[in-house]
């Protein structure tokens, strides 16, 4: 047999594995937090060797299916990762309505969301963040970093960079929960009219410090979001740097056809 046709046979034999492991899923015969069964059990089943096992395995996670755990296995998800619409989650009626944007997102998915604030003070900037604030490298600026959990689970950690001299009269800013809409409706208050947001995304693999933070496995993905928020005037009063565990989140974005 030529060695194309032996990775066809290959790939259609882990996608055969993987789609009958998914039809259990939605049947229910294997449920939300089952585990799925070893390497060793469906090597045996399917008579095939554990690379191709692995292969099927990783095909599941891809889709969303299972999660796997460092040393314990693999099991069917118990709830689907976060939907982020960009266009949606910055709504201003989710501030006037007292949510933060992470927790509009989070109830909406049917989780429990919970914040963990990590530090909030004065830094000198870095120098991505002060190139997005069009401020010199080494400016003061606030940080305020928080962990966010669904669940009881980390999903991402966020650092708001703030211009001093736009936050240094807002008590609010400087308080572990800034109020209801969080800190966009606090600048708002202030008449730091939020116009337009921009993001920049990013996939690679978590850091050591970042699996850690999140309760990854080592080499996991995380999807690092950069996001500016500009006021009408073109100010750029915020510059969040997020890193996100990959598995909990879709990133929904929608945007105009036109010139």
């Amino acid at each position: 047999m030529a060695s194309s046709d032996v990775a066809s046979s290959a790939k259609a034999k882990y996608l055969q594995i993987a789609d009958d492991l998914a039809a259990q899923i939605r049947s229910g015969v294997l449920r939300a937090g089952d585990a799925v069964p070893s390497e060793t059990v469906l090597m045996e089943r399917y008579g095939v060797a554990s690379g191709t096992v692995r292969k099927a395995v990783a095909e599941l996670r891809a889709t969303q299916l299972i999660e796997t755990h460092h040393g314990r296995g693999s099991f069917v998800r118990s709830r689907p990762p976060v939907q982020r619409k960009s266009s949606d989650r910055f709504r201003r009626s989710h501030r006037k309505a007292g949510k933060a944007a992470y927790l509009a997102e989070a109830e909406q998915s049917g989780g429990r969301p919970s914040v963990q604030v990590l530090f909030i003070g004065p830094v000198e900037a870095p120098e991505e963040i002060a190139e997005r604030m069009e401020v010199p490298v080494g400016s003061q600026v606030l940080a305020r970093k928080r962990r966010y959990f669904r669940d009881g689970v980390p999903t991402e950690e966020a650092t708001s960079y703030l211009p001093w001299e736009v936050v240094k009269d807002i008590p609010e800013m400087f308080a572990e929960n800034p109020g209801g809409g969080g800190i966009y409706a606090r600048l708002e208050d202030h008449e730091h009219t939020l116009a337009e947001f921009t993001e920049t995304v990013r996939a690679r693999l978590a850091t050591k410090a970042e699996a850690s933070a999140l309760a990854l496995s080592p080499g996991s993905p995380v999807i690092h979001l950069v996001r500016s928020a500009a006021t009408k005037s073109g100010r750029v009063v915020e510059v969040c740097d997020t890193i996100m565990a990959a598995d909990q989140f879709v990133l929904d974005y929608r945007f105009s056809a036109g010139n």
